[in-house]
């Protein structure tokens, strides 16, 4: 996994030297067309919430730390700033999870809560600090995205959209997880099932480096 500088276009942010676009051979432990890793997690109110929860629905699951920049800038002027909202709208269920350890950057409930309020958020937020979900997952940066069928099968996991830059190298923006969802609306398989992720590295216990503030 290597380290990138992505300026993020019309956003404050800029990516710090932890930054990281996944490489392609990197391997995740939940794989598409197979069951998505079960996993139970308190939300910042001390909640209980389980993905079996949400059986026969379809789940997004986004991979979030308040203090990556890329996060935030996602969150600010990027897709994640209104298309969850949308998402939620149609029945879809939206959950992030921090997987950073407590002590690391972005972790622990009051930064989470803070950022919660700060980006309106209307779904829950998640906290993983031992990262055993993160590593199910095989989560690698925030964001990191990965969409779940009404089946419980993971259908998408991936970068949010083809701006790691802000905007797209070439042609039009395209948002992955809309296309994942829409397939899945109609029946359909979803065609681009894999992207890499890019982002902070994801604040694991016992690894990675905490992100620098912007």
């Amino acid at each position: 996994m290597h380290l990138r500088h992505i300026p993020l276009v019309g956003a404050s942010f800029a990516i710090a030297a932890s930054a990281v676009m996944a490489a392609p051979g990197d391997a995740t432990n939940a794989e598409i067309g197979k069951a998505a890793p079960a996993f139970s997690l308190t939300d910042l109110d001390g909640k209980k919430v389980s993905l079996a929860d949400f059986k026969g629905k379809v789940v997004v699951l986004e991979w979030f730390n308040p203090e990556c920049p890329v996060s935030r800038g996602a969150h600010v002027t990027g897709l994640l700033k209104n298309y969850p909202g949308q998402a939620l709208k149609d029945g879809v269920i939206w959950l992030a999870i921090n997987s950073s350890a407590g002590a690391k950057a972005g972790g622990g409930v009051e930064k989470n809560s803070a950022a919660k309020k700060e980006f309106a958020m209307p779904y829950p937020v998640l906290l993983d600090e031992d990262g055993a979900v993160g590593h199910a997952y095989g989560a690698k940066t925030t964001p990191h995205l990965f969409v779940i069928d009404k089946t419980g099968a993971l259908a998408y996991e991936g970068a949010i959209d083809n701006a790691p830059q802000g905007k797209p190298e070439e042609g039009e923006r395209i948002n992955y997880v809309e296309k994942a969802l829409a397939s899945l609306a109609k029946g359909e398989k979803v065609a681009t099932s894999h992207t890499t992720p890019y982002g902070c590295s994801v604040k694991y216990a016992g690894g990675g480096s905490p992100a620098k503030k912007p």
